[in-house]
């Protein structure tokens, strides 16, 4: 079973950052999810929200920021927002990658990223997950690049996630914890899914996740699990 940093490790350093991706590694996770979106000069950015305004000393949409914008802002603890290639030039690929594409039009960005990771410093599709909620950047992976593996994520529905997984070829459901019941998880496996669960954070959650055998478990606390 798979432990899974959730936005690094967000129960102790401020989400998305480099310093929160380095402390889960140091907490021993076997992957790190993370959120991106494209920003207005077209890069691809680490970042949760649709604005920065929770999160920075700014205010406004992601999308509608420029890359020079969101360096120049100072996140919580005062941190920056980093870029997906500064995190991934950073730590490489001695962790699995699970991707989430949060903003609209994320796909092919994230796409040519993956191919330029993969022809030039030898990566491997293994090596990372692509995620989302939104049916159409799943839509639009799984045709620009069916080796991409594919995760669908969903809080309200295993059976829309499955139905979801089988037309756009994914590997994976990422459901939320208070969904799964033993039913569920043996039918998924059955048909070949993984599950990766989140966001389990409580012990006594963490203790049914894996009686119930899910496949990873994305937690704030990588050391509880």
């Amino acid at each position: 079973m798979l432990n899974i940093g959730h936005r690094g490790a967000k129960g102790h350093v401020t989400e998305n950052t480099l310093a929160s991706f380095a402390k889960a590694i140091e907490l021993g996770v076997h992957g790190i999810e993370l959120d991106v979106h494209v920003c207005a000069s077209g890069e691809l950015v680490v970042f949760h929200d649709f604005t920065v305004d929770r999160l920075t000393n700014g205010t406004g949409e992601v999308a509608k920021l420029t890359l020079s914008e969101l360096k120049a802002l100072k996140l919580t603890g005062g941190f920056d927002i980093p870029t997906l290639d500064e995190v991934l030039d950073a730590f490489g690929n001695k962790c699995l990658w699970n991707i989430e594409m949060k903003g609209r039009h994320t796909a092919q960005p994230v796409s040519d990223t993956i191919e330029r990771y993969i022809a030039e410093k030898g990566w491997e599709y293994t090596d990372l997950i692509v995620s989302s909620f939104q049916y159409e950047e799943l839509q639009a992976m799984s045709r620009l690049n069916p080796n991409v593996p594919l995760g669908v994520l969903t809080e309200a529905s295993v059976h829309q996630a499955w139905e979801w997984a089988q037309e756009f070829n994914a590997v994976a459901l990422h459901p939320n914890f208070t969904l799964l019941t033993e039913s569920n998880v043996t039918k998924a496996h059955e048909a070949g899914y993984k599950i990766y669960t989140w966001t389990v954070n409580e012990p006594a959650d963490i203790a049914r996740m894996k009686a119930l055998g899910v496949d990873g478990i994305i937690t704030d606390f990588p050391e509880r699990v």
